[in-house]
């Protein structure tokens, strides 16, 4: 019989899951061209990555 991986063994990491990865997609005026802007930002400041 095979081991199961338990992901309960994970306790007391949760500083990855405190950072989300946001993408932010603007269109350059001067070409007219689509950028992405990538960043890792804390959970709590995502809803302000989007506001400016």
């Amino acid at each position: 019989m095979a081991k199961k991986a338990v992901a309960t063994l994970q306790t007391g990491k949760t500083d990855g899951r405190a950072y989300t990865k946001v993408i932010k997609m603007a269109k350059s005026p001067k070409t007219g061209a689509y950028t992405f802007d990538e960043q890792m930002v804390r959970n709590e400041e995502v809803n302000d990555f989007f506001k400016n």
